[in-house]
């Protein structure tokens, strides 16, 4: 007998060898029906796996993360399994799940693959869930594993398995397809009932561009259909709120080939946006004790080495720049901390002045995979609102829960109140990926953790996720679609001090060590201002919108009284332009409703002869009429009632 430990710490005794689907069907049928996988002594396995020996359990059902993950990589190998029914000879590649469905990297050959041929394979895809096939798995040898995909002539799956080492192999088959594979999977395919696949992509292997493209299948499964309706109702609502079709409507950034991919120009609309959005920070800063600083966007490689950046970002970065002294190289700049660091270490400190917050809206450079650019999402130049606190270790947590007020500050103003604090710590599994010592790790992740409990924040523990340098604190925004997206993040780190040899002298008279917090409230400006689109759906807050206003004369005889109107409200510190197009009065309405502008006021003979302005606004129509003095006292209240939140 075994003892099972439930997450409500009670014991129950069952005979070695039981699964956990067995020990969910021995507390209910329904429950069992429901359940997907299981956490058996801290790792998620199939649910119908024998358990051997005493183990603390839990179940995780469609409900939880986990259980969607195993859902969603269960549906890429049905995926697979009817790709392979109908393109026979097809070589896969990998197929995860994702935060949102799963997708599968397919080579097909010399054969065409689009959204035409989606019909057919997912209704092959629902004809095999149907069938309830059972996913089996399977430990095989590496000589095994070689010859059985060798005879499949598929190069990837040869390609992973040589990266493997025997012992640590496991295949699992469902229906007629095999595939190499760690699982977790679900007990069978009859728990998937709606299917959508959702678009195909080029995709690199292995995301090397010097690599063969393959063929990329997005989709999603559901354990009812009604789930995927609503799925796909939202999904069109993402589409109509897509950062990109937005910014173009409300002309707010652009790209262009002759610049470079991945390179963002912003359009005088965003641009405006964009600063009144730092102006914010810094203004939020400077009363929270920051103090501005400036730094190029290139440095000398030797910086980057002694940081770790060329180490940790050097296959993600442009190429060095060579300078005519011979071995002389340059970078641009990854990260803004090393130059940060150097502007510390420029004249001596003593334990006085600490601690000491540097502040920069510093842009930075990553060559990102051109698979993977998207928007202003993913970009290969962005500005980050980097801010660098240097102070003594009794100082960190108070630190740190300040940079948490300016956070959650600014999510308050903007209206994210749908988040979760994700601490990342590093992956104890594979150290090799950071820089630093155990004790320092050790020091940095239990301030994070204890100032996470000393908050009652909402928080999850993410291993693997930590920077390289240290633990962090990312804040996990949900948009008004219930997407999810990483914005702050704060990171305490007692590495870069040491490398940068960093010292300020203490009470003791003696030299010591700073410990360093990284923060960006934005995370950088440009993801920030893309999920400000999506989340507003362009219809920004008063205080920060581009135009406050547009005036529509109703013919060009008011076009000198519009003129009028417009110094009047620019004098009273309000935003707009006049719509002086020789079009109908419905049309401008129509386009103003279109570019998001708050308020329409159209003018005319009456507006004229009394003074006033006749109000639309946005979304609910006519205000009726107000003069000048009236419509800018509603707007200043409007605009301070946001700045309340601020």
């Amino acid at each position: 007998m075994i003892k099972i430990t439930f997450p409500d710490k009670n014991v129950r005794q069952y005979e070695a060898g039981v699964s956990a689907l067995d020990i969910a069907k021995s507390i209910s049928e329904g429950l069992a029906r429901n359940v997907l996988s299981a956490e058996v002594n801290g790792e998620v396995k199939d649910a119908s796996l024998p358990i051997g020996e005493d183990a603390k359990i839990r179940f995780f059902t469609w409900n939880d993360t986990e259980g969607k993950a195993t859902m969603w990589h269960s549906s890429a190998h049905l995926m697979a399994e009817a790709v392979e029914f109908f393109y026979p000879g097809a070589k896969f590649g990998i197929g995860p799940d994702i935060e949102n469905g799963f997708y599968y990297d397919i080579d097909f050959g010399d054969r065409m693959v689009s959204e035409n041929d989606f019909a057919k394979i997912e209704k092959k895809m629902l004809e095999f869930a149907r069938e309830k096939q059972s996913f089996v798995r399977k430990e095989v040898s590496k000589e095994e594993a070689l010859k059985y995909f060798t005879e499949k002539d598929d190069e990837y799956k040869l390609e992973l398995i040589n990266d493997l080492n025997d012992g640590e192999i496991t295949f699992y088959e469902s229906g007629s397809f095999v595939d190499l594979c760690r699982g977790p999977h679900l007990p069978n395919t009859g728990i998937i009932k709606a299917v959508k696949l959702l678009n195909v992509a080029g995709a690199y292997w292995r995301g090397d561009e010097t690599r063969k493209q393959l063929t990329r299948i997005y989709g999603i499964t559901f354990p009812k259909k009604k789930e995927l309706d609503e799925y796909l109702v939202k999904l069109e609502e993402a589409k109509k709120r897509d950062h990109r079709k937005i910014g173009k409507e409300l002309e707010l950034f652009t790209f262009s080939q002759n610049v470079g991919l991945g390179l963002p120009l912003w359009l005088p609309k965003g641009a405006q946006l964009r600063e009144r959005l730092e102006n914010y920070l810094k203004k939020v800063q400077t009363e929270a004790g920051y103090l501005p600083v400036i730094t190029p966007h290139i440095g000398n490689v030797k910086l980057y080495k002694t940081s770790g950046h060329y180490d940790k970002y050097g296959s993600d970065s442009f190429q060095p720049i060579s300078t005519p002294v011979e071995g002389e190289e340059f970078f641009l700049k990854p990260m803004n901390c090393p130059h940060h660091c150097e502007i510390y270490k420029s004249k001596p400190h003593s334990y006085r002045e600490l601690p000491i917050r540097y502040a920069e809206f510093g842009t930075v450079y990553r060559y990102e995979q051109s698979g993977e650019l998207h928007g202003l999402t993913r970009v290969r130049g962005f500005t980050q609102d980097d801010a660098h606190i240097f102070c003594m270790p009794d100082q960190v947590k108070d630190e740190f829960k300040a940079v948490m007020a300016i956070v959650m500050k600014i999510f308050t103003a903007l209206d994210f109140e749908d988040f979760i604090v994700q601490i990342s710590l590093r992956d104890p599994d594979d150290k090799e990926k950071y820089i630093g010592s155990d004790e320092n790790w050790e020091k940095a992740e239990t301030a994070i953790k204890e100032v996470a409990e000393e908050s009652n924040l909402n928080t999850v523990i993410e291993y693997g996720e930590a920077a390289f340098y240290g633990p962090k604190m990312d804040f996990m925004v949900r948009d008004a679609l219930g997407r999810k997206w990483q914005l702050g993040t704060i990171q305490v780190d007692y590495n870069l001090p040491e490398r940068f040899e960093l010292e300020y002298v203490g009470a003791d008279n003696e030299k010591h060590r700073p410990v360093m917090i990284h923060r960006a409230p934005f995370g950088s400006m440009e993801r920030f201002v893309a999920v400000l689109i999506e989340h507003t759906a362009g219809k920004f807050p008063l205080w920060l919108t581009p135009d406050q206003f547009i005036i529509l004369p109703i013919s060009e005889k008011y076009q000198n009284y519009a003129e009028k109107v417009l110094k009047f409200l620019n004098n009273s510190d309000l935003r707009g332009q006049i719509d002086s197009r020789s079009e109908k009065t419905g049309r401008k309405i129509r386009d103003a409703e279109l570019k998001r502008i708050p308020y329409m006021l159209i003018v005319g003979e009456k507006e004229e002869a009394d003074n006033t302005v006749s109000v639309r606004k946005q979304g609910e129509g006519d205000q009726g009429t107000l003069t000048w003095d009236a419509y800018v006292g509603s707007m200043q209240d409007a605009i301070e009632k946001e700045m309340q939140k601020r």
